[in-house]
């Protein structure tokens, strides 16, 4: 996990290749999409504008091919974060929705407004407790610039 303070900051670590680029066009595009509703850039980035506060997550959750990343623009939430060999597997992984759940417990963060944080794919995450939540939530290959079953 790396928890970032600023887009800006996101910008300068992040400057080239090509799904770097990709996430910072969706999240500079965020105010012309439909909100809560996930948009494409190519085939190594979906993302979503999201409004909506969420439910408590129960399990914590993995992928394996896409990385998350959250910036949010408004309001906080707490992230729950372990590595997933520190956890027990509750439910398979799945190829069809590259998740797999996870019980145990993880470092507890909160995440405010500024923030962006990324998720790598050897680590599991919920989120419980947002408040007025306004995020853009990419999902990002962790493959070079293509998906390997395509």
């Amino acid at each position: 996990m790396l928890i970032l303070n600023s887009f800006d900051e996101f910008k300068d670590i992040f400057r080239s290749g090509k799904k770097w680029i990709r996430c910072k066009e969706a999240i500079e595009n965020i105010s012309n999409i439909k909100e809560n509703r996930y948009h494409s850039i190519g085939d190594s980035l979906v993302y979503m504008f999201k409004t909506k506060d969420h439910e408590d997550e129960l399990d914590l959750q993995g992928h394996r091919r896409y990385m998350d990343i959250h910036y949010y623009i408004e309001g906080n939430e707490i992230l729950e974060i372990s590595k997933k060999n520190k956890l027990d597997v509750r439910k398979d992984y799945s190829d069809e929705t590259d998740t797999e759940y996870f019980c145990g417990n993880g470092e507890t963060v909160n995440l405010v407004a500024g923030n962006l944080v990324i998720i790598e794919n050897d680590e599991a995450f919920r989120f419980k407790g947002a408040e007025n939540l306004r995020k853009v939530v990419l999902k990002v290959t962790v493959e070079d610039n293509y998906l390997l079953n395509k």
